[in-house]
């Protein structure tokens, strides 16, 4: 029994002193090999702890280096101005007038290529008292259990809403899933034209897209998600936030709005965090259509085809949910 617990208590260590070594390699400002000798020196502190003062004075050490790299990490905040790349150059900022909801900086790109495009930001107002759905993009680019998700709103005037939570990075930058963990990404609302953020996917990137209409979990719940997502995204103008590859992604962050708006709506399931199965996880909970068996309702729900027969058609919108063969 000594043995386990020993055991236990060294592997508790470990994992500490390892997140401690990605934290600090990854967020230490400088060029990246001081970043790794630093956590390699903290690393090996450790370490060095159990080798010549024993378990108890080894872990006293090993939570001492701990709690410094957690009170310093927790004291990074995310920067507001940065040479940003040109797609999310522009912060959303949204105003409410009534029913009126007009939104700047609304994206709205002109793609020839995924690098190559034409920036073109927009502002637009919605009347929310014609909104008349939601509905929810899968975008698929490593796997099935992987996915990117939008929520998009459509309106009875025939306007469509779509709104991505990503990672705002600076010129030279690039995506990391591992840098994701280490609070490398400003959070970012993409609130753009579909023909923006989906063609973008299906057309220019050639992965494989799905969306289904969502059900709402009470009546005007499309309204009230949409004004909690609006609430956010002015919060992040004024103060930005850190994105999060396990807490605060495009799934999770969703839930967390859904949440707020039905506390009585199913906790935590891993479906959110393999996020490519969160359409079964939806059917399952008659969140979305369930009058066909899932596969079938999958085979129609994906787009991709239909998206790049549009392409930059103006009616790419009303054209990707035309009837699809079941």
């Amino acid at each position: 029994m000594r043995t386990i617990a020993r055991s236990l208590v060294v592997t508790v260590a470990l994992l500490a002193l390892g997140w401690c070594a990605l934290a600090l390699g990854y967020t230490l400002p400088g060029p990246p090999l001081v970043g790794r000798m630093v956590a390699g020196l903290a690393v090996a502190g450790g370490l060095l702890g159990f080798g010549v003062l024993g378990l108890a004075r080894g872990c006293v050490l090993v939570a001492g280096i701990f709690a410094v790299v957690v009170v310093w990490y927790g004291s990074l905040a995310p920067p507001q101005d940065a040479d940003w790349q040109p797609d999310v150059a522009r912060l959303p900022r949204a105003t409410l007038d009534g029913d009126r909801l007009t939104i700047e900086n609304v994206r709205n790109f002109d793609y020839r290529s995924e690098t190559d495009f034409t920036p073109r930001w927009e502002t637009r107002s919605y009347d929310l008292s014609k909104i008349d759905g939601v509905d929810m993009f899968f975008s698929h680019w490593s796997g099935p259990a992987v996915a990117h998700t939008i929520l998009s709103w459509s309106f009875a005037d025939g306007q469509h809403l779509a709104i991505s939570i990503e990672t705002r990075k600076r010129v030279g930058q690039e995506y990391s899933a591992v840098a994701g963990f280490f609070r490398q990404y400003p959070i970012y609302y993409v609130v753009a034209d579909e023909r923006d953020v989906v063609r973008l996917r299906t057309n220019q990137r050639g992965e494989n897209v799905w969306m289904y209409r969502v059900k709402p979990a009470r009546p005007g719940g499309e309204r009230a998600l949409l004004l909690d997502y609006v609430a956010s995204i002015d919060a992040l103008a004024e103060r930005p936030a850190w994105y999060d590859a396990l807490t605060d992604n495009c799934t999770t962050t969703i839930h967390r709005h859904a949440q707020h708006l039905n506390p009585d709506a199913n906790p935590l399931d891993w479906r959110l965090f393999a996020n490519g199965y969160l359409p079964e996880l939806l059917y399952e909970q008659g969140r979305i259509d369930t009058s066909l068996p899932f596969d079938a309702l999958a085979r129609r729900s994906q787009i991709d085809e239909r998206a790049r027969a549009a392409d930059r058609d103006p009616a790419f919108s009303a054209r990707i949910r035309a009837p699809a063969e079941r």
